[in-house]
Parts: structure tokens; sequence; C-alpha cells
């Protein structure tokens, strides 16, 4: 069978980045292994659905390049891929659970189902909840003549429709991550499968749309792993246990301290983005975002698809492509992994450097016109080159390389008097001098002239005053690309300045 995967998010809020991770191994199998990507909407908690929210998914998956093959913008043969419109399909596999006696109809108000949950507390018992042992005083279809049931539902009594959890029962299932997992049903409850609005639950519209979406591999979070014993009871109820797809529970995501799942609070305490884009509508705004922070959507993937799998190897930086080939389940990692958002920028800045200068000429020219600099292509093409390897983020080009623009304003007092004395003084007054006789202006002869004139305390003065700054770029490069006379110009001024 080839192999499909799914993301099925619940379009309630804004896509979190540990949930793009998920879709990104999901994405990695399905490419490697020639199978199908497929997006579902889970759409039928009404309550907390959030009208935007999807269009939102949509777009996140659009920036970082991860296209489904399927899905509710693709189509495909296998869909409706929202729940909301497969709501018939659902009323015929929950029949055929109530006829097979693995399902119930039960009408307890929440006020009688608090009431059951405090006197399980009053008795201590650990875990109260709706089983297969406090059902049996509880009014539902066990409990009630099958006449009274069928008159209830006729009178418009709301009901819900719960899962019969078998009682003391070993359900045994192989995760792709864990091995083998044991689960034994007296500490699970009775699933409500169908609400009192006639939608389904995640735990029965999943198994349904699984199945007959064919997927093949579940790959979803570790908080999911307690309730796979439940949708393993529902695909044997439902005749599908052969069918049954491959359960992967990926390691959690930590807080940058270890302290628990990464969440908004830590991106907020740590100051890094928790979400992949921003967004701004009536029901959904969406801030801090990887995106408008400057993150190249390849450089994310990378950085997350390393928090959790490994490639065997010691290399770190790869494209997408390179994610594909490379991809293996069998390299997923048990333990929960840090997130370190240094690291994140590390390989933002890699992966800036591994593109050419005139793509990041344009983000040159744009931040320069905010600040009513004209700069042609011609002119940002080198100073990008020169600058980039000092860049993490593009609007970085401009703040490391507008100095081209600005004569400096102001120097570093401490540094004038710390090297400043006759020697210095002489040493930039002959380099000037030299600059201004150079027959060509050529970057070998500037290094000539400066390793001519060149004596210790000497270049940091210098820099100061072709620059403002005390770090940064090539020197000689710098000076090349000033050109002959603002060269000279910012070093006369600097010595009338400091005089």
């Amino acid at each position: 069978m080839a192999v499909h995967v799914r993301f099925a998010p619940s379009p309630t809020g804004a896509l979190h980045i540990g949930s793009v991770r998920t879709i990104l191994y999901n994405y990695l199998l399905a490419q490697k292994e020639g199978g199908r990507f497929i997006l579902r909407i889970e759409d039928t908690d009404q309550k907390r659905l959030v009208p935007s929210a999807e269009a939102y998914i949509l777009e996140s998956l659009r920036w970082l390049g991860i296209v489904p093959d399927e899905g509710p913008e693709q189509g495909g043969s296998l869909g409706p891929y929202k729940q909301s419109e497969r709501i018939g399909i659902y009323q015929t596999y929950i029949q055929f659970l109530l006829d097979a006696g693995h399902a119930y109809y039960a009408f307890d108000t929440p006020a009688e189902i608090e009431a059951m949950r405090e006197r399980l507390k009053a008795a201590k018992i650990a875990n109260p909840q709706y089983n297969a042992i406090s059902r049996e005083w509880m009014r539902n279809g066990l409990t009630m003549p099958l006449e009274q049931v069928q008159e209830w539902i006729a009178a418009g009594i709301p009901y819900v429709i719960r899962l019969k959890m078998p009682h003391k029962m070993l359900i045994r299932f192989q995760d792709g991550v864990r091995g083998w997992v044991k689960v034994d049903t007296s500490v699970l409850d009775d699933k409500v499968l169908m609400k009192s609005d006639g939608l389904p639950t995640y735990h029965f519209a999943s198994v349904v749309d699984d199945h007959l979406m064919k997927i093949t591999h579940v790959i979803r979070g570790e908080e999911w792993l307690p309730s796979t014993p439940i949708h393993i009871l529902l695909y044997r109820y439902l005749g599908w246990a052969d069918e049954m797809p491959q359960f992967i529970h990926l390691p959690l995501l930590l807080a940058p301290n270890g302290s628990g799942k990464l969440s908004k609070r830590h991106a907020d305490q740590y100051g890094f983005p928790a979400f992949p884009i921003a967004w701004k509508g009536p029901d959904l705004t969406v801030e801090n975002a990887f995106r408008e922070a400057g993150y190249l959507p390849e450089a994310l993937l990378n950085f997350l698809a390393l928090l959790g799998w490994n490639p065997g190897t010691n290399q770190e930086i790869f494209s997408k492509q390179d994610l594909i080939e490379a991809f293996s389940l069998e390299r997923l990692g048990k333990s929960g992994v840090k997130f370190d958002i240094a690291k994140a920028k590390w390989f933002n800045q890699q992966h800036i450097k591994k593109q050419g200068a005139t793509i990041w000429a344009s983000y040159f020219i744009t931040e320069a016109a905010k600040e009513h600099v004209a700069c042609s292509q011609q002119e940002a093409i080198p100073i990008c080159n020169l600058v980039q390897d000092r860049i993490t983020f593009p609007k970085d080009f401009w703040k490391e390389g507008r100095f081209f623009f600005f004569d400096p304003v102001d120097y570093d007092r401490e540094l004038i008097e710390k090297r400043w004395n006759s020697g210095t003084k002489e040493a930039i007054v002959a380099f000037r001098k030299g600059l201004a006789t150079l027959p060509e202006w050529q970057t070998d002869q500037i290094k000539t002239l400066l390793k001519e004139w060149s004596i210790p305390g000497m270049m940091p003065l210098l820099r100061m005053a072709l620059t403002g700054g005390i770090a940064g770029p090539d020197l000689i490069e710098i000076i090349a690309l000033l050109g002959r006379d603002k060269s000279a110009k910012r070093i006369t001024t600097f010595l009338e300045r400091v005089e």
C-alpha cells in the first residue's frame, strides 16, 4: 500500500511551532516514499471554531513550502477534507457500533455526571470517571429499557453516544518510537464518540477518516499516546484491525530550560516566536511569528527537523530536498528536545550565506528607501556580498551596510583616548595621502598601502574614521567600495574632529 499520511488540525486558533514539526515529519515521509500528504480540517468543535484559522493554516503551509497532495484546496478522491462535510459518513459508522453493542446512548446531564464524580471522590477513587463500573448507575442505554431509550430519543431529550469500554482488558500496540506499549482498559473511560449536537468527537472521526483516507502512518505528538488504545479499540470494533496504521508518537518539544512542553508562554518569556506567520483578522490576531522576525522557511524547517530526528551523520545544514532524501522514521528520538532559539538563529545565518547576494540586494534597497536613500542594484550587490557573513536576518543587510551612505557622526571616545597618539595620527595621515596617489583603485593596491603604514593601534581608529564603528567586515573591501573621494573625506573629518 502506498504511504498515506495526514495532518489534521482543528481550526481553533493559530498554528503552534510544535505542530509545524509534526507537519514536517509527515511531509518528509510522504515525499521520501513517493506517497500522499493529506491535509484534513477537523472542524467539528463548533464552540471553539475560529472561522479564519483555516485560512491561517493554509497560508502558513504555503510560506513553509509544504504543499499537501490532497486537501480542501487541492481536492482529491478521498474527500471531503473537512469533517463538517462528512457528517453523513460518521452517522453510518456510529450506527454500526450501536448495533454491534460497542457503543451506547447516554442521557446524563452535566450535573448528574458531576455528582457521580463527587461520589467516587468521596469513596477515595483516585481517578473518578464515566467507565465500566460507574456507567452501571447512570442514565444510559445499558441501564434503561430499549423502549425508554427510543422514547427519549424521539422526544428530543439530549444525549451523547459513548464507547463501551471493556473492563480490565489489556491492549498492546507497537509504537514506531517507543516500541511495545501496554494499557489496561480499567484506567480508561467510556469516551464520548458523538456529542449532543450530532457532531463526532476527535477520537471517533479521526479513526473513521484515517481508515477511509487509507492512512498508513499516524505521526503525531506524544500527548496523543494515552488516546491510542481508544483508537485501536475503534479499529477493532469497526472491523478494520488488519488495516490499522502504524502509530508514531513524537518526543515533546521542551521549553529552553527543559521545564515542560514548549508553549506560547515560554516563547514570550524567552523572547522568541511561537508561530510560523503573523496574522490580523476579525477573529484571529497572531503576533511574534518566525516569518515576520526574518527567519527563512528553509532554515526553520532545517532547525525543526533536527529537533527529534538525526541523520546519523555530522551534517547539520539541509535543504528541503536534502531532508527528504535523508529522512527515516528509524532515526526519530525518544527523549524530549529543548527548543534552542540561538540554534535557530544559527541555521538562519547559514541558509542566508548559501544564497547569492543578488537575492538580498532587494531587501537592502527596500530598507534603504525607508531612510530616503536611493540605492541601485549595482551598488547593493557588492555591499550585501561584503556583509553577508555577519547577517542573521535579512533586515540586517541594511543595518550592517548603511554606513556606506551615511558619514559617521560620532566616534568612540574611549577608543580614541586609548589608541590616539602622534604615531597613529602620522600613520593615518600618511595613509590618506597614499590613497590620493594610488594609480589604480584596486583592493590589492589598497592592501599594499595599508600594510605599508599600519602600526599597532592604527587599524581600529581607521575603521572608526571610515564606518563610525569598531567592528565590521574586511576593511580593505570597505575602502574599495567607499571609493577614493569618500574614504579621504571621512578620514579628514575624523582627523579634524579628534584634534
